[in-house]
């Protein structure tokens, strides 16, 4: 007898960076990945007891070879996958941050198989992630608008 699967919940965090020619950092998806060949934002899942901000520095780090000074809270988004019968079996929680002044040497890792800086106007011409075009939008009025930095609701 089987039960029912798995219920999954998944919380990761991404990097909307920009280098100073105002240019955003993405990934190609290697074909480890759901999605290989497609576009994203540097990021990926936190680990157990792992600070988002942290999270979100080490992922960038292991998939371009990159750091950067981490900025604020550009969105939350969360994407759920159904099963046949229509239950929730996946849950995943995006936490996606401004990254600005990226420093280091520029080299795909991890699961990318490509890094590189795009300019935001050739986007269109790249297969992205669904929902990537408006956090990017976000992220470049939060750049401008100089903000606070993140705020802190957990203990250390």
């Amino acid at each position: 007898m089987t039960g029912p699967p798995p219920r999954i919940q998944r919380v990761a965090a991404y990097n909307v960076c920009h280098d100073d020619a105002s240019r955003l950092l993405m990934c190609r998806l290697s074909d480890i990945t759901e999605r290989p060949g497609w576009w994203t934002l540097p990021g990926g899942g936190i680990n157990f007891g792992e600070h988002p901000e942290a999270g979100a520095l080490r992922e960038l780090e292991e998939e371009t070879g990159l750091r950067c000074t981490l900025g604020p809270l550009v969105e939350v988004l969360d994407r759920v996958v159904r099963g046949h019968d229509g239950a929730i079996e996946y849950h995943f929680v995006i936490l996606d941050f401004l990254g600005t002044a990226p420093t280091g040497t520029l080299a795909a890792g991890s699961d990318s198989s490509d890094a590189r800086f795009v300019a935001v106007s050739e986007l269109g011409s790249y297969d992205v992630t669904d929902g990537l075009a408006p956090v990017v939008a976000r992220a470049l009025v939060l750049r401008d608008t100089k903000p606070l930095g993140p705020v802190r609701a957990t203990e250390k």
